[in-house]
């Protein structure tokens, strides 16, 4: 089924509140209806059919996210580009998806347009981050009526590409019931309801903000508050007219900032969630006992949404993921002979279900690779699962070190170093080492009023960590280098200190 078709069932009232926008103004689910009519029908007017890829790089907008909508009603394949995105990168996108339309901002579109002549990309179309644009201009002229494309459950809903930090980036495939399963199990799994009021400020051409949240929502018939972007004091402003949010490691460290945050401003509020990057325990610590909430963490990637979640009730324990969300089947496996390994070993990371994409675009022998023989699809994360069955992510395994012929897991090493007095947050690495191949390396941020000692570091670990755990070298900086959804890009730091040893 056509994943809007489910969404459109979930409409309780016309009247019902769909997104509160960014000036203030309301969007109701009647309004949307008629407005992803317009868009669709412009769409197919601008030469769209069922099955072609419509590509997207525009600022956050409700019109872009109506747009997201339009494209699923349509039949069509949305693939959210990231708004960093350069013109070089962009060419390969398009050069590898071969999208019927692109739809861009109106600053970009002469570079666009020549990439996508070059590609024989048939239209491209403006958007802007105000909602306006030659596509808004096009469907102001379309009737509100459009039947909805009807789609089998493995038709393609999205196409999203990886980031490509270890080679050219992979559209991940993701078809109408990958996206309504998931949709479904979180809104369950999370109590989201019609009554709730989900504050979005998450980008939208990211798996986090599209589906997770906004698919999610729909699914309950609720309503979002819609922010262009994460701002402390407009995230605050609006918290008291919401119920839920879900948000970034980084949302909630800038949050804690925030004179405003306290137990009596989040009194109301149902439920805070985090993911995308892994949440510090201090974190987690710090706003709960600010705001009486526990944040919940959850473990999901581009390829297959959501696959684990700490509880709803129940203990939600800071550095875990929680445990498989129903319907999905999470393993511990060898990461060369797929061996499944006993609980508490430390391994691969291997998960089955609904959930799960089909494969990459155009990439049969890279989906090959990916995919045990049982359906299995191994994640790259390696992680463990404890006793009482919650899931630990450990880290990726391209970021394992082989020091001396040992493996050294750098999330062990972290979370001793994290512990430290004076330390807010460390990236451990391996770098290029003439004796032992790689030499474990820390990249620590301080507190402002601690002192950097990198000897004395080295010496409070030594009774914490075996000795080829141990850092050879111990280099302070301000900050971490992130990706835009908070993670710490482990590959730039790689390449600042490649040096390093030699």
């Amino acid at each position: 089924m056509n994943l809007f078709q489910t969404i459109r069932s979930r409409i309780a009232s016309p009247a019902h509140p769909f997104i509160f926008k960014f000036d203030g103004a309301t969007l109701s689910y009647g309004e949307m209806l008629a407005r992803t009519g317009q868009i669709a029908n412009a769409l197919v007017l601008a030469g769209v059919e069922p099955g072609d890829r419509v590509a997207v790089q525009v600022e956050k907008s409700v019109e872009n996210f109506l747009l997201y909508l339009a494209t699923v009603r349509a039949g069509a394949v949305y693939l959210p580009l990231n708004t960093a995105y350069t013109l070089n990168e962009l060419d390969y996108f398009i050069g590898d998806a071969e999208p019927k339309l692109v739809v861009c901002d109106p600053a970009k579109r002469d570079g666009l347009a020549e990439i996508a002549k070059a590609r024989g990309v048939a239209s491209v179309e403006t958007l802007d981050a105000n909602g306006q644009g030659s596509l808004i201009e096009a469907a102001n002229k379309a009737p509100t009526d459009f039947a909805d494309v009807p789609r089998e459950d493995d038709d393609l809903a999205a196409i999203l590409y990886t980031s490509g930090t270890t080679g050219r980036s992979k559209g991940a495939m993701l078809t109408h019931r990958n996206l309504a399963s998931n949709a479904e199990t979180l809104r369950e799994y999370w109590r989201f309801t019609g009554s709730d009021i989900l504050l979005h400020a998450l980008p939208i051409y990211h798996t986090h903000g599209l589906f997770v949240a906004g698919n999610t929502i729909m699914f309950a018939g609720g309503a979002m508050i819609f922010l262009a972007k994460f701002d402390a004091d407009e995230v605050m402003r609006h918290l008291p007219k919401a119920t839920s949010m879900m948000g970034v490691p980084t949302f909630y460290t800038r949050l804690l900032k925030h004179p405003g945050l306290t137990r009596e401003a989040c009194a109301h509020m149902r439920l805070f969630t985090s993911g995308s990057a892994p949440l510090l325990a201090e974190t987690h610590t710090e706003f709960r006992e600010k705001t009486g909430h526990a944040i919940l963490e959850r473990y999901g990637m581009t390829e297959t949404n959501m696959n684990t979640s700490n509880p709803y009730d129940g203990d939600r324990i800071a550095g875990t993921v929680g445990f498989p969300l129903p319907g999905v089947e999470v393993r511990i496996a060898e990461a060369d002979s797929g061996k499944v390994l006993p609980q508490g070993e430390i391994g691969v990371i291997e998960v089955r279900g609904p959930n799960v994409f089909p494969g990459y675009w155009r990439m049969p022998e890279k989906t090959k690779a990916e995919f045990r023989d049982d359906g299995f699809f191994i994640t790259g994360d390696v992680g463990k699962i404890d006793e009482r069955g919650y899931v630990h992510i450990v880290g990726r395994a391209k970021d394992l070190i082989i020091t001396g012929g040992f493996n050294v897991y750098p999330k062990e090493v972290e979370s001793e170093i994290d512990s430290l007095p004076g330390v807010v947050e460390s990236a451990v690495i391996g770098c290029p080492h003439p004796d032992f191949g790689e030499g474990v390396t820390a990249v620590v941020v301080l507190k402002k009023d601690s002192i950097p000692d990198e000897k004395a570091m080295i010496a409070n670990l030594e009774g914490r960590l075996a000795k080829f755990k141990l850092p050879k070298r111990v280099i302070f900086v301000d900050d971490l280098p992130r990706n835009t959804m908070g993670k710490v890009q482990k590959n730039v730091l790689r390449e600042q200190h490649a040096k390093l040893y030699s």
